[in-house]
């Protein structure tokens, strides 16, 4: 019996070690800030302790675009888009919440009720009236989660291989996804998280490989190690998952453009479809040989799409219930 305590001693032991040998340490916030938090970056301070990296660029006069980013990316995912629209309108996007070099947030909150509100509270201080709302992935969900409570906020919607529709996509085809839901997998692959692994999850989630750049790898490696960014996707995958319904999305009459490519491993073309049909307001655009993250795949063809389209749709003057 000694034998076998001495020996469960040193197992144990060498787990240990070898968890503090191999676990990837968290980023140094400075090196963070001074590497991707350069100008145009701003801080946007809130009252309780809150501190959010946003870019607010283009004219001040022009047409808002509020833009969020999806799950475990960060707003340098919309640089393309911006580049190509902030001459004729005022781009703002954000570090949504236990992402980028937003971070962590005091109140630990990562549900969708807490991402929604924190949209309000950003146009709150930059003290924005009406504004158009594009999200992709995660961020779309919670875009139309947002069009849906305060439709009279918002002048359009644009929704980019949205999250919310009701399909069953079981992970898709992106390993980090598959694994971080797990129960133990997941905290463990979150103390690890080697670089190769982050690359692999993200060439599965694009069908345009060109865009699976090391300095692009590098920036989603070094953010998700953004100290208390891995403990927010922890508990942002342990909160279930809400969809909307058929009825919840009938409702909503903001005009809605639906952007989608067609290879998406992880939501699949069937969400878009599910938004078209049951969406009243909506014009969908969709691209083959493109995958999770047209604004980087196929980067000036959506942004085009969505100047064309948005320029028609603000020209209506119509307001979120259609008159």
């Amino acid at each position: 019996m000694k034998r076998f305590w001495r020996v469960l001693g040193v197992v144990v032991a060498l787990l240990v070690i070898g968890f503090f040998a191999l676990r990837v340490p968290d980023t140094d916030p400075d090196a963070m800030w001074a590497k991707y938090g350069g100008p145009p970056s701003q801080k946007l301070d809130f009252p309780d302790g809150r501190t959010y990296h946003i870019r607010d660029e283009g004219p001040r006069d022009a047409p808002v675009i509020v833009q969020l980013h999806g799950s475990n990316a960060d707003l340098h995912t919309w640089q393309k888009w911006t580049e190509a629209l902030d001459d004729h309108y005022r781009v703002i996007r954000y570090d949504q919440r236990g992402h980028g070099l937003t971070g962590a947030v005091p109140d630990d909150r990562y549900d969708i009720d807490a991402f929604v509100e924190d949209v309000d509270q950003v146009a709150d201080a930059l003290e924005l009236e009406r504004f158009t709302l594009a999200g992709n992935s995660m961020g779309g969900g919670i875009a139309m989660a947002y069009a849906l409570a305060h439709p009279e906020r918002l002048d359009a919607l644009v929704l980019v291989d949205a999250s919310g529709a009701p399909i069953d996509r079981r992970g898709g085809g992106n390993i980090i996804f598959n694994l971080a839901g797990k129960p133990v997998i997941g905290d463990l692959l979150s103390q690890f998280l080697p670089r190769s692994l982050v690359k692999k999850s993200y060439s599965q989630s694009v069908s345009n490989q060109a865009v699976v750049t090391d300095a692009a790898i590098d920036r989603y490696w070094e953010l998700a190690r953004y100290p208390g960014n891995r403990d927010a996707t922890r508990q942002r995958f342990g909160t279930p998952r809400r969809s909307f319904t058929a009825e919840q999305v009938a409702a909503m009459k903001v005009p809605t453009l639906v952007i989608w490519g067609e290879e998406d491993a992880l939501i699949p073309f069937d969400a878009a479809k599910w938004y078209m049909a049951n969406l009243p307001n909506a014009t969908l655009v969709a691209y083959p040989g493109i995958g999770h993250i047209p604004m980087e795949e196929a980067a000036d063809r959506s942004a085009t799409d969505l100047e064309a389209w948005l320029g028609k749709t603000l020209a209506t003057g119509k307001d979120a219930n259609g008159t």
